[in-house]
């Protein structure tokens, strides 16, 4: 079975190298939360000499934390202005956090809390709130743009769009890179909605797993979830908790297995391993090394 792996890659790793020898790999994939010293031209010419296709992850709608949040403390400020109905909840941390929100502040752009999660929030952490008056002002961000044109000064095209919900998030980067090819992140029920209607129309569609996995609010949601988009785009890539064990432990468990062969077994074959299993060279090789293992079997 031919499958493949993009790999989500720190521009100052010292074992990119080798990362990018592996068989399996077919890309990288640059998360641009992560800090660069000299902006986005550096973290993409560090990217580009090993080879490989250069995937630009740009945050678009994705809310997350834009200060650090010590606790005890009552606000979050947010990367975007937003606009919901409160008190609602709001989840940190892959969902394993909870927090009411009261308000919001004046400007729209943070939250007042009930009571604050019980951990420091750091900067580029996600944050989920699953209402139906919930909306965003706008999609790019500034870090956004500032990708989008050195990758257009670099002749770079491709890039990967988180929380995509419409054909007008994809339009805002063709606007600036008018020949950008776009993978389009579905992370939530709107994204899903989008997806169904439109399939690949727009892009190559991505079951990114790590903010769906919150959004689809019921966990076992999230197997029909991958399940549509597989069948809406036989070339969708399936992203994020991806034998994330691996990441504190030299031996997979037996959940993160299982869970590879399904998505094989449902038809995926391209995979996106994320960023806590990719900032150590020992769990990156490993995943890789497993998924192609994985794969050798036959798969009906």
């Amino acid at each position: 079975m031919k499958i493949s792996a993009i790999v989500t890659t720190p521009p100052y790793a010292t074992f990119l190298d080798e990362v990018a020898r592996h068989p399996l790999v077919a890309g990288f994939r640059l998360n641009t939360v992560m800090p660069v010293k000299n902006g986005p031209r550096e973290a993409l010419e560090l990217l580009s000499k090993y080879g490989q296709s250069v995937w630009v992850d740009l945050k678009g709608r994705q809310l997350r934390v834009a200060s650090i949040g010590l606790p005890p403390f009552t606000e979050i400020k947010l990367s975007h202005k937003i606009k919901v109905h409160t008190p609602v909840d709001a989840y940190f941390s892959d969902g394993n956090e909870r927090a009411r929100v009261v308000s919001l502040t004046a400007g729209g752009d943070g939250l007042i809390l009930e009571d604050g999660p019980r951990r420091l929030i750091g900067p580029g952490e996600s944050v989920n709130i699953m209402h139906p008056s919930f909306e965003i002002e706008g999609t790019l961000t500034e870090t956004d743009k500032a990708y989008l044109a050195a990758m257009k000064e670099m002749g770079m095209t491709k890039v990967m769009l988180s929380y995509v919900e419409s054909a007008e998030d994809v339009d805002e980067i063709k606007r600036i890179l008018p020949n950008a090819e776009v993978v389009l992140k579905i992370e939530t029920q709107r994204g899903l909605d989008f997806a169904k209607k439109h399939g690949a129309k727009y892009g190559r569609l991505m079951a990114a797993r790590g903010d769906l996995y919150v959004e689809v609010l019921r966990p076992h949601k999230i197997i029909d979830a991958v399940k549509t988009i597989i069948r809406t785009d036989k070339n969708a890539i399936v992203a994020s908790r991806i034998f994330d064990s691996l990441a504190w432990q030299p031996v997979p468990v037996s959940a993160d297995i299982g869970d590879a062969a399904f998505l094989l077994e449902i038809g995926y074959r391209t995979f996106m391993l994320g960023d806590q299993v990719c900032l150590k060279r020992d769990s990156v090789i490993e995943s890789l090394n497993l998924l192609e293992v994985l794969a050798g079997f036959e798969v009906s």
